[in-house]
């Protein structure tokens, strides 16, 4: 049977709205319900600024250019660690007795070097040893971010970590502006990108749990993704061309996990029919020559990305329709 999960934001600017989406989450995905993030919150909530706080050993400050490495960590970093714990007491509070699968979201390291500088200016991007100093760093403050989260909510028997890299396919073709704007950074080789990815993966893997990642940006190298050992591949239905197919077919038959975003995450005139849904993702799986019988319980449905930017009611609408949709495959 297929499942419904989230890809992570939601909206909402206070504390009581936070506690309010990990209901929504709980209540509506069931079977696999996520740490909500409500970046709407500020920078400090956001998906550099949450990395940032689960990274270890990196100091970092909010300078008007947005994150940067510094020598000890600012204000910003310290509040940030400080609502991720504070977020996770929510999560705590609120998911005492519950058993199964769970989902936690983190920027990817390429997406992290893409927007963080370097203590002298410039993205992260820049600096091969800056670059892998960074994912290294992530990966092991993964490692320490799953063993709390174990010991915060005692009951899951699955921990999913979905790695957010919508940078990514900008960081392999040589689209990411430097700090000037009137350039760009050079294009990273696949076998470098795929490294940096690897790290990442192991040390979740090696923690017990299991790697996703996710893209909702079009080109994304899919095909190299694949190799890097991740368990699941998430994306934004719209955003899979052509090429793309034949990655996902071999995906889904290998028992790895797909979940595609299908259901609209912004507010829509007239909302999409369960039914209709339901049909979109049968002709998917036709053409990539999949049964949908056999390749449902590999498959996970979502809102597409974006959801932050909806209204409360919206939000929780998609979500719904999301679990609906799940259990009509």
């Amino acid at each position: 049977m297929s499942t419904a999960t989230g890809i992570g934001s939601l909206p909402g600017t206070t504390d009581t709205a936070y506690a309010e989406a990990v209901r929504l989450v709980l209540g509506e995905l069931s079977d696999l319900p996520h740490v909500p993030e409500l970046p709407g919150r500020g920078v400090t909530a956001g998906m550099t600024g949450r990395a940032l706080a689960v990274a270890d050993g990196l100091a970092a400050d909010l300078q008007p250019a947005g994150w940067r490495l510094t020598d000890s960590s600012g204000i910003d970093h310290r509040r940030a660690r400080s609502l991720l714990a504070q977020d996770l007491d929510t999560v705590e509070e609120l998911a005492r007795g519950y058993t199964g699968t769970f989902k936690t979201q983190v920027t990817g390291p390429w997406t992290l070097a893409a927007t963080v500088e370097k203590p002298r200016g410039d993205k992260v991007l820049s600096d091969h040893g800056a670059r892998r100093e960074l994912a290294q760093s992530l990966a092991e403050g993964l490692r320490v971010h799953l063993a709390d989260l174990r010991r915060r909510i005692d009951g899951v028997d699955r921990w999913v970590v979905q790695l957010d890299e919508p940078a990514l396919a900008a960081v392999v073709a040589g689209r990411v502006p430097t700090s000037s704007g009137y350039g760009r950074h050079r294009t990273i080789d696949l076998p470098e990108a795929s490294a940096h990815l690897e790290w990442v993966v192991e040390a979740v893997t090696d923690a017990g749990a299991e790697a996703w990642l996710h893209s909702c940006a079009p080109q994304t190298p899919w095909s190299m993704v694949a190799g890097t050992g991740v368990a699941g591949l998430s994306a934004d239905l719209d955003m899979l061309g052509p090429a793309d197919l034949d990655t996902f077919a071999e995906a889904v038959e290998a028992g790895r996990t797909t979940a595609l975003g299908i259901v609209p995450s912004t507010d829509q005139a007239t909302a999409p029919s369960d039914a209709r849904l339901v049909e979109r993702v049968q002709r998917w799986l036709d053409m990539l020559g999949l049964d949908p019988e056999t390749a449902g319980e590999h498959l996970v449905v979502t809102p597409t990305c974006g959801l932050a930017g909806a209204t409360p009611a919206w939000a929780a609408r998609a979500v719904r329709l999301s679990a609906t949709v799940a259990r009509n495959l």
